[in-house]
C-alpha cells in the first residue's frame, strides 16, 4: 500500500496553479447565448436588461458595458427549457421544464425567491394576474387546467379544470385588473370557448361559445387590445373580425378593403398588441402585420377601427411604455429593401431554392430606429437612431426598447437588437452602440487551431532559403538586407519595452489585431477559427481571447452540420493559409463548401466546387498541389468522388496513390459499415462490410485517432527489460454502440475495434447493464470510453490497450493487408465518482510528454487526468517487476483531485467539448474548452521540463558566471606572474 502512495505521489500535478498565474496563460469569456425573453427597465438611470435565452439561462446584463451581472444556467436538456418569463418591479417570474416548474428571481442580486412545482400538463401561456391596482398573482395556463399562485410566495391558491379540454386547445389568457380572468380556447374550424373565472375562487362566472369557423389557431393571429376585445386576422376573406370577450357572443368582421389594406399572398398575419399595465385595459391601438416588411398601427375604440399609420418598408415593430406615455418604436432600413440576398456569402443553389419564405436584405447594411406616438401615429421628433451593421452581416431579428422621459418631458430611449446571427447591439441617440455581445459564441461546433504567420524578418529569412540563388555576392547582400531588418525590429522592441517600463502597469496595453499579427517564439499563440451554430465564423486570437475578424453565412438554417478542415497552414510561404468549410443542411441533405483565409477571415479565391448530390464523407489527404494546398476528396450519396483542388497534377497524383487509399462510411440507422476502395478513374469499390443490427444495438460513437498525433514510444520497457511493443494501427476504428432495449437489466454497451481497411473485427467486448450517453477517447493504442453502470449506478470508465507482444511483426512499415495475428488487448474498468460532458487527450508536437486526458464535469471544472491512472496493467498485489515498471497497485477508485483542476474556479457551463493542440514546446498543451462559456488555457502534462521556471533567479546565475569568470582573469594573471618569476630563477 506505501508503494501506491509513494507511486501517486509521483505522478506529475501538472494542473495545479500559482496565485500569481491566475489568468496570465488563460482566459475566459461567458455567453447567455440567444435571447428568447428580455426586458428592459423603463428607468434613463437603469442599470440592467433581464434575460432569458434558449440556452436555458436566466441572466441580468448591464446596460452600461453588457457585462453579466449575474447569470443562472438550468439543465441543458429539454427539463431546464425556459417556457415564459415576466417581470414585475424587482421579481423576474420563469416557467421551465415544459411548464412543471415555477420560480421567482430578485432583479438585483439574481437571487432566488421562491420555487414551485406544477402539475404535470402541456403547457400553454403564463400571466400575472392584477386586483386592486396591485400585482398580485401569477397565472398559469395548461392544456387541460388553470393554476393561480400567490406572486409573493408562489403558493396555490386555486386550480380549475378546464372543461371540453380534449376537444378544445385553450391558448390565450387575459386580465385587466377587474377581478376575472378569461381565458380562450379554440376548436380548430369551430368555434371559439371563452371561459370567465373569479380570480377569488377560481368559479367559472361565465362561459361563451363563439362561432369562428375560419380560426385555426390563435397564436400570433388574434390578440386582445383595449377593454378586453378579441381582434383576429383571416387571410382567406381578407378581413379583421373583432369580439367583446364581455359583452359579445358573436365575431363582428370589418373587411380590410375599407382601410385601403391588404394582405400579402401567402404570408400569415400577426396581431401585436400591448398592455403596459396589468391592472388596466390593453391599448386600443395595435399593429397588424401584412407582410414580412409591412405593418400598420391599427385603432379600436368604441366599436370603430381607424388606420392611424402605415409602415411599408419596417423590418420590426416594438411597444414601450415609460408613465402615461406608450410609444411604438419602428425599425427601417435607411435605404430600400432588395428581395433576396445581394451577398456573394451564400448558402448554395440548393439551399437557395429551399429558402421559401421571402427574405429581404438592406443593401447598405443601415437601419433607422424611430418612435410614434401610438394614439396618433405622430412621429416623435429627434428621436431617430441610426446604426449599421457588418457588411454581409446579418438582419435584426428582435428589437426591445427602453423608453424614459427627460427632465424636459421628452421621451428618451435606448434600444436592444438582435440580429440574425445573434449578436446584441445596445444602441442610444443618435446612433451610439454602447456594447455589443457576439452570443453566437455560446454554440461552438467546430473548432480548429491554426499557427499565426511569420513576421516580416522570419518571412524575409524563409525568401532567401527558398529562392534560387543569385551568386555569391546576391546571396551576402540578401543576408546583408535580412540582418538589417532583424536589427532594425529589434530595435523597435527594445525602444517599446523602455517606453512602457516608464508606465504604470494599468497603462500598459498590449493592443492585438489583424495586422500585427506574428507567430511567438514558441508558436503558443495561435489563430482560433470557431463555427457557431448559427452559421457564423471567428477569428480569435488564442493568448489574449480578442475576435479579430467574422463572417456570417447567409440561408445556414437551424439543424445544419458543419465539418472545418486545414488545407493549407501558414508554413507554406508566400502562398496564405486556407480553410475550407462544409456545411450540411439538416432537411435536404444538400451541402456547399465555403473556402476562407483562417488568418484574416476573407473568402478565397479558389472557387470550389458546386455539390450536387448529398456528401456522405471526406477525407483529408497528405498530398498537395503545386500550391502546397492538402487535396480534400468528398464522396456523395451514389459513391462518386470529387477532388479539390481537381487540377492536373492532383489527378495524376491521385491515380498514383489510388491503391493505397481507402475510405469508410457509418449509416447509423441501417447498423452498416462499408468500407470502399479508390480505383485510379476516381471511382470506388466496396470491400468490406459490417452489419449490426439496429434492432438489438444501435451505433452511437465511431471514432478513429488525429491525423497530426505523434507517438514518440513504440513500446514500454517492463521490469524484466523486455519490451512489449504496441499496436499502432492507423486505420482502427472504435465503434460504440447501444442497447435498443432500455430495461435496466437488459442493457448494454458495446465497443467494437474495426480495421478500416480490411473490415476485420479486431476486438469486441460488451460491457452488461451499462447505457449512454457514452463519451470516448481513441489515441496511440488505446481506447478509453466512460459509461453508466445501471447495476452499480455509478458511472465508470473501460481502457483498452493493445499490444503486439515482445516482438515486432514488421518494424519499418504498416499494413492493415499483412497482419496474420491479433494484437493481444488488456481490459481494465475503473469506477469514476461524477458524470462526464467532455473528454479529450492531450497531444504534443513529438508525443515524448505523458499523455493525460481532459475531463469536463456537469460542474464546470476541467479535470487533468494522467493516463498512468487508467493503466490496464495496474497490478493487484504489486510484484518487484511491476515495481520497477513503476506501475501504479489498482484500486477500482478513480478519485477528483482538487489540484488537477486545470481552470481553478473559472467553471465552463455547459461544457460541450474540449480541443487540444500541440504548441511549439514539447512540454505545452494548449487547450480550449467551449460550450455556454470559452475557456483558453495551457497544460503541462509531465512540467515544463524545457522551459525555465517565472521564478528562476536570473540575478544570482549571472552573479555567479561574472565571478567565474572574474576568478579565470584573475587566476590566469597570477599563473603567468608565477611562470615569469619561475623562469627568471
Amino acid at each position: 500500500m506505501a508503494v501506491g502512495l509513494w507511486a501517486l505521489l509521483l505522478l506529475p500535478l501538472g494542473a495545479a496553479v500559482y496565485e500569481d498565474q491566475v489568468g496570465k496563460f488563460d482566459w475566459r469569456q461567458q455567453y447567455v447565448g440567444k435571447l428568447k425573453f428580455a426586458s428592459l427597465e423603463a428607468a434613463q438611470g437603469s442599470k440592467k436588461l433581464l434575460a432569458a435565452t434558449q440556452q436555458n439561462v436566466v441572466a441580468a446584463l448591464s446596460s452600461r458595458n453588457g457585462e453579466i451581472l449575474w447569470r443562472h444556467v438550468d439543465k441543458g436538456t429539454p427539463e431546464g427549457v425556459i417556457d415564459a418569463m415576466l417581470v414585475h418591479g424587482q421579481d423576474a417570474i420563469t416557467v421551465s421544464n415544459a411548464g412543471r416548474i415555477l420560480r421567482s428571481w430578485e432583479t438585483n442580486i439574481g437571487g432566488l425567491n421562491w420555487e414551485t412545482s406544477l402539475d404535470t400538463g402541456s403547457f400553454q401561456t403564463a400571466s400575472l394576474v392584477g386586483l386592486q391596482d396591485t400585482v398580485k398573482y401569477v397565472a398559469v395556463l395548461k392544456k387541460a387546467a388553470i393554476s393561480l399562485h400567490y406572486l409573493s410566495n408562489g403558493h396555490l391558491k386555486w386550480v380549475e379544470y378546464l372543461p371540453e379540454s380534449e376537444s378544445t386547445q385553450y391558448q390565450l389568457l387575459y386580465s385587466r385588473g377587474t377581478g376575472v380572468i378569461h381565458v380562450l380556447g379554440i376548436v380548430p374550424q369551430s368555434h371559439l370557448n371563452v371561459l370567465t373565472f373569479s380570480v377569488e375562487d377560481g368559479e367559472i362566472t361565465e362561459q361563451t361559445k363563439v362561432a369562428a369557423p375560419w380560426l385555426k389557431s390563435l397564436n400570433g393571429a388574434c390578440s386582445v387590445v383595449g377593454e378586453a376585445v378579441l381582434v383576429c386576422a383571416d387571410v382567406d376573406t381578407h378581413s379583421l373580425y373583432v369580439c367583446s370577450l364581455e359583452t359579445e357572443q358573436e365575431m363582428k368582421q370589418i373587411p380590410l378593403q375599407s382601410l385601403d389594406l391588404e394582405f400579402a399572398d401567402g404570408f400569415q398575419p400577426r396581431v401585436l398588441a400591448t398592455q403596459p399595465n396589468l391592472i388596466n385595459a390593453s391599448r386600443t391601438q395595435f399593429f397588424l402585420q401584412l407582410s414580412p416588411t409591412h405593418f400598420s398601427l391599427l385603432q379600436y375604440k368604441h366599436g370603430l377601427l381607424s388606420h392611424l399609420r402605415d409602415f411599408q418598408q419596417a423590418a420590426l415593430v416594438s411597444f414601450a411604455t415609460t408613465g402615461e406615455k406608450t410609444v411604438a418604436a419602428v425599425l427601417t432600413c435607411r435605404s430600400e429593401l432588395k428581395p433576396g440576398n445581394s451577398d456573394d456569402l451564400y448558402a448554395g443553389n440548393a439551399l437557395e431554392d429551399s429558402q421559401k419564405e421571402e427574405s429581404l436584405t438592406c443593401s447598405n447594411q443601415t437601419y433607422n430606429i424611430n418612435l410614434y406616438l401610438v394614439e396618433t401615429g405622430q412621429r416623435l421628433l429627434d428621436t431617430t437612431i441610426t446604426f449599421n451593421l457588418e457588411h454581409n452581416g446579418a438582419k435584426p431579428e428582435q428589437l426591445y426598447i427602453q423608453v424614459f422621459l427627460k427632465k424636459d418631458d421628452s421621451v428618451g430611449y435606448r434600444a436592444l437588437v438582435q440580429t440574425e446571427d445573434h449578436m446584441l447591439m445596445f444602441l442610444q441617440q443618435p446612433g451610439k452602440v454602447l456594447w455589443s455581445r457576439e452570443e453566437s459564441l455560446a454554440e461552438v461546433v467546430s473548432l480548429e487551431m491554426v499557427d499565426l504567420p511569420l513576421t516580416g524578418a522570419q518571412a524575409e529569412l524563409e525568401g532567401e532559403f527558398g529562392k534560387k540563388a543569385d551568386g555569391l555576392l546576391g546571396m551576402f547582400l540578401k543576408r546583408l538586407s535580412s540582418q538589417l531588418i532583424l536589427l532594425q525590429a529589434w530595435t523597435a522592441h527594445l525602444w517599446k519595452m523602455f517606453y512602457d517600463a516608464r508606465k504604470p502597469r494599468s497603462q500598459i496595453k498590449n493592443e492585438i489585431n489583424i495586422d500585427n499579427l506574428a507567430r511567438d517564439e514558441f508558436n503558443l499563440q495561435k489563430m482560433m477559427v470557431m463555427v457557431t451554430a448559427s452559421g457564423k465564423l471567428f477569428g480569435i486570437e488564442s493568448s489574449s481571447g480578442t475576435i479579430l475578424w467574422k463572417q456570417y453565412l447567409r440561408n445556414v438554417r437551424p439543424g445544419a452540420s458543419f465539418k472545418l478542415m486545414v488545407q493549407r497552414t501558414t508554413a507554406h510561404f508566400p502562398h496564405p493559409p486556407q480553410c475550407t468549410l462544409l456545411v450540411k443542411d439538416k432537411e435536404t441533405k444538400m451541402s456547399f463548401l465555403y473556402v476562407f483565409n483562417p488568418i484574416f477571415g476573407k473568402r478565397s479565391q479558389v472557387a470550389p466546387p458546386v455539390l450536387k448530390r448529398q456528401i456522405l464523407q471526406t477525407l483529408l489527404l497528405p498530398i498537395m498541389d503545386q500550391d502546397y494546398a492538402k487535396v480534400l476528396l468528398l464522396i456523395d450519396d451514389e459513391y462518386k468522388v470529387t477532388a479539390f483542388p481537381a487540377t492536373k497534377n492532383v489527378l495524376r497524383q491521385l491515380e498514383e496513390i489510388a491503391h493505397s487509399i481507402f475510405f469508410y462510411l457509418v449509416d447509423a440507422e441501417q447498423g452498416r459499415l462499408s468500407g470502399f476502395r479508390l480505383k485510379k478513374d476516381l471511382t470506388t469499390e466496396e470491400i468490406w462490410e459490417v452489419f449490426i443490427s439496429p434492432e438489438v444495438q444501435k451505433i452511437v460513437a465511431v471514432k478513429g485517432k488525429r491525423s497530426n498525433e505523434h507517438v514518440h514510444s513504440q513500446g514500454r520497457v517492463m521490469g524484466d527489460r523486455s519490451v512489449l511493443y504496441k499496436s499502432l494501427n492507423p486505420n482502427l476504428l472504435a465503434v460504440v454502440t447501444e442497447s435498443t432495449d432500455t430495461h435496466h437489466e437488459r442493457t448494454f454497451v458495446g465497443i467494437y475495434l474495426i480495421d478500416g481497411v480490411t473490415g476485420r473485427i479486431i476486438h469486441s467486448s460488451v460491457q452488461k447493464k451499462a447505457k449512454g450517453p457514452v463519451h470516448m477517447v481513441h489515441s496511440e493504442n488505446w481506447v478509453v470510453y466512460q459509461y453508466w453502470n445501471t447495476k452499480a449506478r455509478r458511472n465508470e470508465f473501460t481502457v483498452l490497450e493493445l499490444y503486439e507482444g515482445t516482438e515486432q511483426y514488421n518494424a519499418t512499415a504498416f499494413s492493415s493487408l499483412d497482419r496474420p495475428l491479433l494484437p493481444q488487448v488488456l481490459q481494465q474498468s475503473y469506477i469514476f465518482p461524477s458524470a462526464i460532458s467532455a473528454m479529450e487527450a492531450t497531444i504534443t508536437e513529438r508525443g515524448i510528454t505523458s499523455r493525460h486526458l481532459l475531463i469536463g464535469l456537469p460542474s464546470g471544472a476541467i479535470l487533468s487526468l494522467p493516463k498512468a491512472l487508467l493503466d490496464p496493467r495496474r497490478p493487484e498485489i504489486p510484484t518487484e517487476q511491476t515495481r520497477e515498471e513503476n506501475l501504479i497497485p489498482y484500486s477500482p477508485d478513480v478519485q477528483i483531485h482538487a489540484e488537477r483542476f486545470i481552470n481553478y474556479n473559472q467553471t465552463v457551463s455547459q461544457i460541450r467539448g474540449i480541443y487540444t493542440a500541440p504548441s511549439g514546446l514539447e512540454s505545452t498543451c494548449l487547450v480550449v474548452a467551449y460550450g455556454l462559456d470559452i475557456y483558453q488555457t495551457r497544460v503541462y502534462p509531465s512540467k515544463q521540463f524545457d522551459v525555465l521556471k517565472d521564478d528562476y533567479d536570473y540575478v544570482l546565475i549571472s552573479s555567479v558566471l561574472f565571478g567565474l569568470v572574474f576568478a579565470t582573469m584573475i587566476t590566469k594573471r597570477l599563473a603567468q606572474v608565477k611562470l615569469l618569476n619561475r623562469a627568471w630563477r
